[in-house]
């Protein structure tokens, strides 16, 4: 039997994830952490992107797509805390690419009225998803 760790992801609206994994990769800020059983305490931010998880019971990987956010290593448990998160299948591609397209445009379009920090980080967030609904289609095939 494999070794495995308890894994939350929770979002600001909802617990997303809640179960025993071999595994988790995070995008963290200095780039992707790999988390498994027995992994040193540790707590991080985390940038928008994929949260890959290892179930035991399955060969393929679930992804989860974060906003950002914090994660928590603990001995036995690992916490995801993200303002947005949303399971890999749930995620929109033309409302992405339509968000994505909309901050490029208030980018090029510049007015002293746009919060360019705000937009970027849509841009980025955008994106982001853009990849994980790309990471999905790799693995399943699409």
């Amino acid at each position: 039997m494999a070794m495995t760790v308890h894994v939350d992801v929770v979002s600001a609206e909802e617990q997303i994830f809640s179960g025993l994994v071999e595994s988790v990769i995070v995008p963290g800020v200095m780039g992707e952490l790999g988390i498994y059983p027995r992994h040193a305490p540790l707590l991080t931010r985390i940038k928008p992107g994929s949260v890959r998880i290892k179930r035991p019971d399955q060969a393929d990987e679930e992804l989860i797509y974060v906003s950002g956010g914090m994660l928590e290593v603990q001995p036995s448990r690992v916490t995801i805390l993200s303002d947005t998160a949303i399971r890999g299948k749930d995620l929109d591609e033309a409302r992405a690419l339509q968000a994505k397209q909309a901050a490029e445009e208030q980018l090029k379009n510049r007015t002293a009225d746009v919060d360019y920090a705000a937009v970027e980080a849509e841009l980025l967030q955008a994106i982001a998803q853009l990849r994980a609904i790309q990471q999905i289609r790799k693995h399943h095939g699409h």
